[in-house]
């Protein structure tokens, strides 16, 4: 079967929409590291609908930091990748064209940061998930025990690191006497932008105060909120593309219908008109970060946990038993007496509009998924409000299960006693430490919460917590998740 490919688009069937605008004289004004099927579901698709109604040369290129993947996929088909967007039994599939190209980091360091260094790049956009950040979750400050923070400090025209790449690009560019580009991070953090800045420039100033002082008085760095459930793509998933293609395509992806992207008004260089295309910018990001850090990705991971270990392979299955879905509802319930939500906004049915998405049978989004590195999102999803719950007197009873929940997936053995692939930054320490203190949750839960990347200094010795967490996990071993979930919300 012939690979989808720039001269081959003509003979797509009809239904399939395409780009309709010149991709040969596309010239790339973007460089995306992090090049992962949620940039493609996401960032990509409003710019390739900005080039379809307004032009501009907005060509991206990503940058991969950590293999030839995603450049195996998609330039033996110049770029050009489809999008199925799925809704239940329904499907609408659409080919992308706004990807230009792909450097490969780890192979060609230098040739990625002389891109990101060449003045027709406007802007520097990054998914590198939590962990890419190289950054200690709990204070936000850069890690400087990190082995590619330490290797890049010593070694920045070769760099490993998120931070390593940008600083070096931005070193190029300030010798070269080229305006900076923006830094946009569209990675599921508290205040993204903040945390980028606070990392590239404490990088910075480890490395040439000079350079740091350059990059904080000439780039910006602005917040954003993403939202688009976008699971792993299985080879199902491609098959079924093959066969409405009609052509294969390496590069394909799946998303839900639903997408929303809320961007600060804070760029120090140009940019596509997104908001032309339904992204929303805003002088202040925060309310809508917080909603939706707090609603869906906090949810979500307490679906995720104990929608595993109960054994329910995707979200949409865990949907269909009564009691998660009550335990959603009194989640979703209790975070959003923490939040302010946005003016005129409803959130009673954004989080209604939630469970909806997450009973979507035509995302098979697994729960393994989405547990993969709760070390570094437990502060931002879940502990952020249990803080806030505290200040304010609240029931912690929820947040305490699905602390638990997370504990006793890192454990790395299931309830049928089946070895759990827990895929943390983390990993082999936490499971040292439930090793250490096997057959007593208490003692699991002094050990863990110990951790101070995870829960930093104070959570541990508020005994309420620790009380609240030593119980559900005591439960989740005496009775399994789904019968204490049961228990606690009958149907």
């Amino acid at each position: 079967m012939n690979r989808l490919n720039q001269n081959n688009l003509d003979q797509l069937p009809k239904n399939i929409v395409r780009p309709t605008y010149n991709r040969d004289s596309l010239k790339a004004g973007i460089v995306h590291l992090g090049i992962g099927a949620f940039h493609r579901v996401h960032q990509a698709v409003y710019t390739d609908q900005v080039l379809a109604e307004f032009g501009g040369d907005w060509g991206i290129v990503g940058g991969d930091l950590r293999s030839n993947r995603i450049y195996d996929q998609l330039m033996p088909q110049d770029c050009l990748y489809s999008v199925a967007v799925k809704d239940n039994d329904q499907q609408k599939i659409q080919v992308i064209g706004s990807v230009i190209g792909v450097s490969v980091g780890p192979e060609n360091p230098a040739k990625l940061i002389a891109l990101m260094a060449d003045e027709s790049i406007k802007l520097v956009s990054i998914t590198v998930t939590e962990k890419g950040y190289c950054h200690d979750p709990a204070t936000g400050n850069l890690n400087l025990r990190h082995p590619q923070i330490q290797y890049d400090l010593k070694n920045i025209d070769e760099p490993k690191s998120t931070p390593g790449y940008i600083v070096s690009a931005l070193q190029q560019r300030r010798a070269k006497g080229i305006k900076s580009f923006t830094l946009l991070s569209c990675d599921n953090l508290p205040n993204n932008g903040k945390v980028l800045r606070n990392v590239v420039l404490q990088f910075a100033r480890l490395y040439d105060a000079d350079l740091a002082d350059w990059i904080a008085e000439n780039t910006t760095f602005p917040c954003t909120m993403v939202d688009r459930i976008a699971p792993a793509v299985t080879d199902d998933d491609l098959t079924s593309l093959d066969a409405q293609l009609g052509m294969r395509d390496e590069g394909g992806v799946v998303c839900e219908p639903f997408r929303q992207w809320v961007i600060e008004d804070n760029f120090c260089n140009d940019r596509p008109a997104w908001e032309k295309v339904g992204a929303l910018v805003v002088e202040d990001v925060e309310i809508f970060e917080h909603m939706k850090l707090r609603l869906l990705n906090g949810s979500h991971s307490l679906l995720a946990y104990c929608g595993y270990l109960s054994g329910f392979e995707t979200i949409s299955d865990v949907m269909t038993e009564p009691s998660f879905v009550a335990m959603c509802k009194d989640y979703m319930d209790s975070a959003g007496d923490t939040l302010e939500a946005p003016e005129g906004f409803d959130i009673e049915d954004y989080k209604q509009q939630l469970r909806v998405r997450y009973s979507n049978r035509g995302l098979q989004h697994r729960t393994w998924q989405i547990a993969m590195d709760g070390s570094q999102k437990l502060p931002q999803r879940l502990l952020d409000t249990l803080r806030d719950q505290l200040k304010n007197a609240a029931d912690i009873d929820i947040i305490c299960i699905a602390v638990a929940a997370w504990m006793r997936y890192v454990s790395g053995v299931d309830e049928k006693g089946e070895a759990i692939e827990v895929r943390d930054p983390l990993a082999a320490q936490l499971r040292k430490l439930c090793d250490d203190n096997k057959g007593d949750p208490a003692a699991m839960v002094n050990a863990l919460m110990g951790v101070t990347e995870i829960f930093g200094t104070d959570l541990k010795s508020i005994p309420t917590v620790v009380e609240g967490v030593t119980g559900w996990l005591n439960k989740f071993y005496e009775q399994g998740v789904l019968a204490s979930v049961r228990a606690k919300f009958p149907a």
